[in-house]
């Protein structure tokens, strides 16, 4: 379907339907391949290498931020301009930002596989569990130039209208990278490195299949000489800031987390941790999938001035947000040992640790009842260019309310962290509300001051 019927003239609830089922399907795959990542690691490898999997992966994730920021930071203003029939200027921010990505990626990758032995050791971390955390993150620190414009060149793929060949991109990245890690780990009976390859060499074959339409010129965007110029780096940054100051401000709060957890419950803890951001990583790609799949078709109708569209479209986004949080919450109360025997062994040979880890899933499962709302506001704002707001919501979400929590959950030690989530998720909740009144109201104009446009210039807020 073209890209300019399917965004201003499907009706909302279809294209809901159209643009969030794929790209929650896509997430699913992701997520269903990462629940078997730490799968495979927990019960092929040992509990070691599954702690240090989690020791390590707040790095990783540190590895793609700056390519989500330009990643994310660029969708959104291509969208806009696409709307208001930029399409010239829309090319060169896709080109600009192609090329950044890559640039960024061999900077950080070789920066994180110099520093990983003390960015390991800085958490605590010692003898074979640091040895196997180092030797995952530069696995991916090697691969990084290649790997860190995957997701990227999805966001692209679905701003171009291609929503389905983006989701078997996706699903076949997953397959590719589960069958890849099998491999390594089953066959070749490699260490933790084998699950770091597999899955980095799936992102990097899919990273040259999802490029290849756009450089034969075959889709709306395509490369042509960048021509970088300073509103371009400004918009970039200022739209792709939420993400990343998420993105950035989270792993320094789970940094924090896995220093506690190994000071006050040793590598048990930071098992029950990974538990946690395992289920975590299954519900959050869902949501993701659905809110970021419509914030191409948001985008390009705030660009055509269609404000009451967007609030239709949202409210399927809010809607379908909810649905998801609260199945999430219903299945982690009621099934938390299943889900922790997924990833962890010899649970029923020690009753308190399964005690514990029990307890612990059921307390993060109260995260849903709230997380929704602020997650899909974040999304909302930043599809209408409200960076500021987006990035209040995500760094309090990522750093502030947490650190204030366990600051004041202190006492609590374990139990205090296992309750951060949920807590953290309520104060999100409050924030986002207060945001949502204020920007309907008129009573705030955050893109003035972010991106330079004058009150003239800029349009009313339609409110959600």
């Amino acid at each position: 379907m073209n890209y300019k019927k399917l965004f201003s003239a499907t009706r909302p609830v279809k294209l809901f339907f159209i643009a969030s089922l794929p790209g929650a399907v896509s997430m699913l795959a992701s997520a269903l391949y990462q629940l078997l990542d730490g799968i495979f690691v927990g019960h092929v490898l040992g509990n070691s290498s599954f702690a240090a999997l989690n020791l390590a992966f707040p790095f990783v994730i540190v590895n793609f931020a700056l390519a989500d920021l330009i990643g994310v930071g660029s969708a959104v203003p291509i969208s806009v301009n696409l709307g208001r029939k930029q399409e010239e200027e829309a090319n060169n921010i896709f080109s600009c930002s192609c090329l950044m990505i890559v640039v960024t990626g061999a900077a950080t990758g070789a920066l994180l596989y110099v520093l990983a032995p003390a960015l390991i050791g800085m958490m605590g971390a010692e003898g074979n569990t640091a040895l196997l955390a180092v030797r995952y993150l530069r696995v991916y620190a090697v691969c990084s130039p290649v790997t860190t414009i995957v997701f990227a060149m999805d966001n692209y793929l679905r701003i171009c209208g291609k929503i389905r060949f983006s989701m078997f991109l996706n699903i076949l990245m997953s397959v590719m990278s589960a069958g890849l890690e099998a491999l390594f780990l089953f066959v070749f009976r490699t260490d933790i490195r084998g699950a770091a390859l597999g899955t980095c060499l799936s992102m990097m074959i899919c990273a040259v299949i999802a490029t290849a339409p756009f450089a034969a010129k075959k889709l709306q965007l395509r490369f042509r000489r960048p021509r970088f110029h300073g509103r371009l780096i400004r918009e970039i940054v200022t739209c792709g800031s939420p993400n990343f100051l998420n993105n950035i401000a989270g792993r320094v709060t789970s940094i924090l987390m896995n220093t506690l957890l190994l000071r006050w419950g040793g590598e048990d803890a930071v098992n029950i941790y990974g538990v946690l951001m395992y289920a975590d990583g299954f519900v959050q790609p869902l949501l993701y999938g659905m809110c970021d799949s419509l914030q191409p078709a948001v985008g390009y109708n705030w660009g055509e001035g269609k404000y009451s569209r967007v609030r239709a479209i949202e409210r399927c986004c809010f809607i379908g947000a909810a649905a998801v949080s609260a199945a999430a919450a219903v299945v982690l109360v009621c099934f938390p040992d299943a889900i922790a025997g997924l990833f962890l062994e010899n649970l029923a040979e020690r009753p308190d640790f399964a005690a514990e880890t029990e307890q612990a899933v059921r307390l993060f499962a109260l995260t849903y009842l709230t997380r929704w709302f602020s997650f899909a506001t974040q999304s909302y704002m930043l599809a209408v260019e409200k960076a500021l707001p987006a990035a209040l919501i995500s760094v309090s979400t990522a750093f502030v309310f947490p650190v204030a929590w366990i600051g004041m959950l202190w006492k609590l030690r374990l139990t205090g962290l296992w309750l951060n989530f949920a807590l953290t998720a309520l104060l999100a909740a409050i924030l986002s509300g207060i945001l949502l009144f204020l920007l309907r109201k008129g009573l705030w104009k955050p893109d003035e001051v972010l991106s330079g446009k004058t009150e003239e210039k800029q349009k009313p807020d339609p409110g959600v």
